[in-house]
């Protein structure tokens, strides 16, 4: 399922495709990916006793804690969930509880295995799909049908999971299966994808906010079950065949998986390649607690047992934390790691600080990585076309310009180049839908005038950049 072979060395070259510097933590992460593998290929005895080895990262607010973990997870598709420490609450007061944090990452295994299963069933789910939608395009002659069995029995019925109405019975003529397999093999080839059609398809499932937290530890969702009383209903839908084509495709995987087993891998996957992102732990330390404030310290008393390795009640089933990786990450400008509870620091042996940016890494971070916030100006601007070019000069004035601020205010690391890069851009921005076309060169000077002013004066910049 997850794609965790890959050796240290191949991670990091992964993650360097988007984050710039930060090796130390890069390492740090990939060996702790890699131990997860290794402890795979032991025998089921010693894997029991083998924990993954959790992280804590340090360092200001937008160096790259959070891409490097949320990348991480994406390298190996792994399920992943990243949440701030601050939203939870003690045991007893209203907010969310600790436990619901396992509860969001066992669903977002069920959307990786759920998408892995239906990629198996595809071929199948297609064209049964393309039948479908042959019959919508080619209707037959309807049969007048005789209604059978009393209310009651309906009622039954429907309570029984059988409240689908049959499908109406057909007459096909000769043309009608002659025009049938005409257009089974135009939907085929892709022909009528952009043709308007109304189909009918299952109602989706209102996600209604969670209600009912009492109810949730004990595995129970409450909006589910009172969802499973209603009848299904069918909804019309007027699509493109090509969006059609797609909604009735997952209608029809939905029917040739197996529920049971997709949240019996989840849980399996979960359990054993799942990531936890824990953010602003440093704000739960009871150094950075404020007067008035539910208690900090009981929150990490919280979530303790969840990464020492507890059972956790999801609506899936049970599932165990032991070898759930988490990273925990924190500025801790107010507080210091050793301002953790002891248990929880035991926790996370490993420590890693992060650097503040330099201005060498802010040219880096506009030009190199594949997300590289340059390219994406560039390319937002050619939808209008207008070539936008940006000199080296320029690049390394906007890096200037951006360490600058951040040394004479707060420092809020790459997250500064958003804001001066919307800044520079602002006129070009507005103006781009009416210029037609053209071509646009970012030089030092342009970047001086639109900047300079700002940048120097350290009241302007402080509410401007």
């Amino acid at each position: 399922m997850t794609n965790q072979n890959k050796s240290p060395r191949e991670i990091v070259k992964e993650l360097d495709e988007y984050i710039v510097g930060q090796t130390a933590a890069k390492k740090s992460v990939a060996v702790a990916l890699r131990n997860r593998y290794r402890r795979l290929q032991l025998d089921e005895k010693m894997q029991q006793d083998v924990t993954p080895k959790n992280i804590l990262m340090i360092g200001p607010t937008g160096v790259g804690k959070t891409e490097i973990a949320r990348r991480l997870a994406r390298i190996v598709d792994a399920p992943f969930v990243k949440l701030e420490a601050t939203k939870f609450t003690e045991v007893g007061y209203v907010g969310r509880d600790v436990e619901s944090m396992v509860r969001d990452l066992v669903e977002n295994a069920i959307q990786i295995v759920k998408k892995d299963q239906y990629k198996n069933v595809r071929i199948q789910a297609e064209k049964k799909a393309n039948r479908r939608l042959v019959k919508v395009l080619v209707p037959g002659i309807k049969k007048e049908q005789k209604k059978q069995g009393n209310p009651y029995e309906q009622m039954m019925n429907m309570f029984n999971g059988a409240q689908q109405p049959e499908e109406p019975k057909e007459e096909l003529t000769d043309e009608i299966r002659s025009n049938r397999q005409a257009i089974y093999e135009q939907l085929e080839k892709g022909l009528l994808d952009n043709r308007e059609v109304t189909i009918q398809v299952d109602e989706p499932k209102n996600q209604a906010p969670a209600m009912n937290n009492g109810l949730e530890q004990m595995g129970i969702d409450l909006n589910e079950t009172l969802g499973a009383l209603k009848p299904q209903k069918k909804i019309e839908r007027t699509v493109t065949v090509k969006e059609a084509r797609e909604l009735l495709i997952q209608e029809e995987s939905s029917k040739l998986v197996n529920d049971a087993d997709i949240h019996s891998e989840a849980l399996r996957l979960a359990e054993s390649s799942g990531i936890i992102f824990l953010d602003e732990i440093d704000k739960v330390t009871s150094k950075s607690q404020q007067s008035g404030e539910v208690s900090r310290e009981g929150v990490q008393r919280d979530i303790l047992p969840i990464v020492e390795g507890s059972q956790v009640n999801t609506k899936y089933g049970a599932l165990q934390t032991d070898h759930i990786l988490f990273i925990a990450s924190g500025a801790f400008h107010l507080s210091k790691p050793s301002d953790l509870i002891p248990e929880l620091q035991g926790r996370f042996p490993i420590r890693v600080e992060l650097d503040d940016l330099t201005k060498e890494d802010f040219v880096k971070i506009l030009t190199e990585p594949n997300n590289a916030l340059v390219k994406q100006y560039v390319a937002l601007l050619a939808t209008e076309n207008v070539k936008v070019t940006f000199t080296l000069e320029a690049i390394q004035k906007i890096a200037e310009i951006a360490f600058q601020v951040n040394r004479d205010t707060d420092n809020i690391g790459a997250r500064r180049l958003h804001t001066i890069l919307e800044k520079l851009l602002e006129d070009l921005l507005f103006e781009a839908s009416e210029m037609q076309m053209g071509e646009i060169t970012i030089t030092e000077a342009y970047v001086e005038e639109k900047l300079g002013t700002i940048a120097e004066d350290k009241d302007l910049s402080r509410y401007i950049l």
